[in-house]
This record gives structure tokens, sequence and C-alpha cells, in this order.
């Protein structure tokens, strides 16, 4: 057993080299996709989005980190507690995704396309609690544009 002041230079030196590999630091690295989270539709206009939804923070900090592909009719939809400028960025996310800021009502509040592996923050342009993930091109492609507006039971209780 290593005393105290040994102790700490092994923690100090493994955190070092976390750092030093670009390791995450957080306990229980994620080594594979989540893929089996809650689900819920939405629908925004006469599209139906099938989301996984990220409730709790090591969900929302996973997010969809590693997912090799996604369907295109698929999202991810990351719920927090309170609203806040709400900053995405796309380290270990290997899809180049579409963020919508979310109002609580429902409405898109903003767009952001979001490149690969890349930790550019995304955010907000108002306080949000909730914004959806998908595939990049996938609001274009539908016509889905800042000021739309989403339906589903996580915005039933705003209006």
């Amino acid at each position: 057993m290593l005393n105290g002041q040994c102790q700490s230079g092994v923690l100090l030196l493994r955190l070092a080299l976390a750092v030093a590999l670009g390791l995450p630091l957080w306990a229980g690295a994620q080594e594979a996709p989540q893929m089996n989270l809650q689900r819920t539709k939405l629908s925004v206009g006469m599209h139906v989005i099938d989301v996984q939804m990220a409730l709790t923070p090591e969900q929302r900090q996973t997010g969809l980190m590693l997912r090799k592909s996604m369907p295109q009719h698929e999202g991810m939809i990351f719920v927090f507690e309170r609203a806040g400028q709400q900053c995405f960025w796309m380290k270990n996310t290997l899809l180049p995704l579409t963020a919508a800021f979310v109002a609580d009502d429902g409405t898109i509040v903003n767009l952001a396309d979001m490149k690969p592996q890349t930790t550019t923050p995304h955010c907000s342009t108002q306080p949000v609690r909730v914004v959806l993930e998908m595939n990049k091109g996938w609001f274009a492609k539908k016509g889905i544009k800042a000021g739309s507006q989403l339906e589903g039971p996580l915005f039933d209780g705003a209006r």
C-alpha cells in the first residue's frame, strides 16, 4: 500500500498521462456508442423523428460519440434541468450533425451545423433546455429552420 504522498504522485502522473494522450478524464470512459436510451417520437410538420433521449448528465456528455451511422429519421434529444445557453462540440463524434436549439414550447430558436471531431463550440442564441441533433443537412432538406415548431410529449405541457 502506498503512503498518502506517493498515492498523490501516482494520481497526478495518471492525470498528466491521460491529458497528454487526449484520453477522457471522467470515470467509465465511453468505449462504445450508447444505443439503448429511452426513445420518443417528435414531429415537425409532416416529418416524424424517432429520437433517443439523453436525460442524465452522463447521457448528455456522451451523446452521439463514437456512432458510425444514424438512420435519417432518427436523432438524439438532450434535455437539461433548466434553461441556459447550451453549447455543444463534436470531440469523439464521428458523424456530421446539425443541432437545433429548442425553446420549451418546441420552437426552434437556432440551428448549427457541426463538423465531426472538432472542439468548436456551437451555442444557442437564447436560453433553452432542449437540443435536438440530427444528421447534418436533415433540417435543410426538409425546409425546417429557426421558427419551425417541434411537436411531441416533451412540448405538450409548454403550450
